[in-house]
């Protein structure tokens, strides 16, 4: 097996290959390195790298295996980790140029849970600033393509991640979700992007603690390497209030559902015929419903609801908007104009708010869930489209306008996932064919209440079933289209860049 060929492998195809002695980390590590330096000039989903370092540890790891030591769950696999993650000895900029010098002292939760399990973390994958909004761009790094078309949004923030994975650069990244993250880039990249259940996934940068609106989580390009990296993730640690015992090794060995038993709901818009919830695109619609049509009779039932859920769009702004003041507060009162437009935009809407606010929308979270709860009495899954517009120029900072109607701020557009968000149920977004102009289509696949594992289930079976139907697979990118053409000036609004990402290739 040539070198080229192990990038494209998946993560579970490296480590069992690792494990059995048929390949090696080091050889894995430099079929990697070797496609970021084709594909990662015509995308730009990396920031920072570390490859010195990750050569070192991807001998040792080698040696690791050569002596039969017992090996983590990821030992040998190249990683990349979101720049909103701190990584020891390496540049983290969360997006921001106030961070462009950031060198962490020690790895955060994600990175050292990850590295724990023998992951040999590669880059730091882009992100928008702070991570506000779904177009992956920033004043430090510049923007990230869609690796289908990339002068278009791949989404965000997870989108560095979702774009490495699509184009096979690393085999696993991390993610995470407030409204959306994992989802959306997964949705527009033609990847699998996993929201956990508050508390499965540690997270320690969460300035409010006991908020369970954003979560960490695992991306891959099945649902079988989402699921390993779900398993090095999940656990307890004391540094998030959250978090409870689990056993990571619960998502490893999985069986699909039996499709046959499930009782499928599905709605467009979490709203009534009348007065949708979230604005969607009229092409995105029908091609939900064409979809729908096609999977329909793989299930017990499948029927629509119109739940109405009105409220979330204040409650989620409220939400949102408490932890942006939480985390920047200094930054704001020391120069607003510090901030890119969209963390600012947030700042301001949670400072100018009060505690009847605050009180107002925990309450209509509350009701939220009760009312989003008592739909699985009747079904065992919630099937949605993951994003409501198919993607547009990352030139374009937000969509402001869908079917002609004007949107209230920059992040209304996500409500299709941010409904989800304020339920706090686990949510896949798996690829599910093409839209209505032929970009990746992501169905977003709700479970119920602290349910993973059997969402897991679900999702294993929702892949395979889909991959035998017409119109429903996973898409593909063209990487031969993508290099052969000029790379977009990805980074046309980057006044002084750092040091190049891939410095040492």
């Amino acid at each position: 097996m040539k070198d080229e060929d192990l990038a494209v492998w998946s993560a579970v195809e490296m480590r069992q290959a690792i494990g059995n002695k048929e390949v090696s980390p080091v050889e894995v590590l430099e079929a990697c390195i070797a496609r970021i330096a084709a594909v990662n000039p015509y995308v730009n989903a990396m920031a920072a790298c570390c490859l010195a370092r990750a050569r070192v540890e991807a001998k040792e790891a080698e040696a690791a295996v050569l002596r039969g030591e017992p090996l983590g769950l990821l030992h040998g696999l190249p990683v990349g980790v979101k720049d909103l993650e701190p990584t020891e000895g390496l540049l983290t900029t969360y997006g921001s140029p106030l961070f462009r010098g950031n060198i962490p002292a020690a790895d955060g939760a994600v990175p050292r849970a990850l590295r724990r399990e023998g992951g040999i973390v590669v880059c730091k994958t882009n992100v928008p600033e702070y991570g506000a909004g779904a177009n992956t761009r920033n004043d430090v790094w510049g923007a990230t393509g869609n690796p289908f078309a990339p002068e278009l949004i791949c989404g965000g923030s997870s989108g560095g991640s979702a774009v490495a994975l699509a184009t096979d650069m690393l085999p696993v990244c991390s993610g995470s979700d407030t409204g959306g993250s994992l989802r959306i880039p997964a949705a527009y990249c033609g990847v699998v992007g996993y929201r956990p259940s508050p508390g499965l996934v540690p997270v320690e940068r969460r300035s409010l603690g006991w908020t369970p609106i954003s979560v960490s989580g695992p991306m891959g390009r099945t649902v079988g390497d989402t699921a390993l990296q779900m398993a090095a993730l999940a656990g307890f640690d004391t540094a998030d209030p959250l978090s409870a015992p689990v056993d990571g090794h619960a998502f490893l060995g999985l069986q699909p559902a039996d499709l046959g038993g499930l009782r499928v709901a599905y709605t467009e818009d979490f709203g009534s015929p009348n007065a949708p919830v979230s604005e969607v695109d009229h092409g995105i619609r029908e091609a939900f419903r064409e979809k729908i049509a096609a999977m329909r009779h793989l299930f017990r039932c499948c029927d629509e609801i119109h739940p109405a859920f009105t409220q979330a769009d204040r409650c989620f702004d409220v939400v949102r908007a408490a932890g942006f003041v939480a985390q920047h507060a200094q930054a704001y009162e020391r120069d607003p104009g510090s901030l890119g437009p969209n963390t600012r935009f947030n700042y301001e809407l949670g400072a100018s708010m009060t505690l009847a606010d605050h009180v107002n929308a925990h309450v209509a979270q509350t009701e939220l869930f009760r009312a989003f709860q008592a739909i699985y009495h009747d079904y065992d899954v919630i099937l949605t489209p993951a994003t409501s517009v198919s993607p547009f120029p990352w030139t374009q900072l937000a969509m402001m306008e869908i079917n002609g109607k004007p949107l209230e701020n920059y992040y209304r557009w996500l409500s299709l996932t941010y409904v989800v968000t304020l339920a706090t149920n686990p949510a896949f977004s798996l690829p599910c064919g093409r839209d209505h102009k032929n970009m990746p289509f992501g169905m977003q696949v709700v479970g119920g209440f602290r349910q993973d594992s059997h969402l897991f289930g679900i999702a294993l079976a929702l892949e395979s079933a889909w991959s035998r139907i017409d119109g429903l697979g996973r898409p593909r990118p063209e990487i031969r289209d993508l290099t052969d053409r000029p790379a977009p000036d990805f980074k046309s609004m980057v006044s002084a860049p750092p040091e190049p990402a891939l410095a040492g290739l």
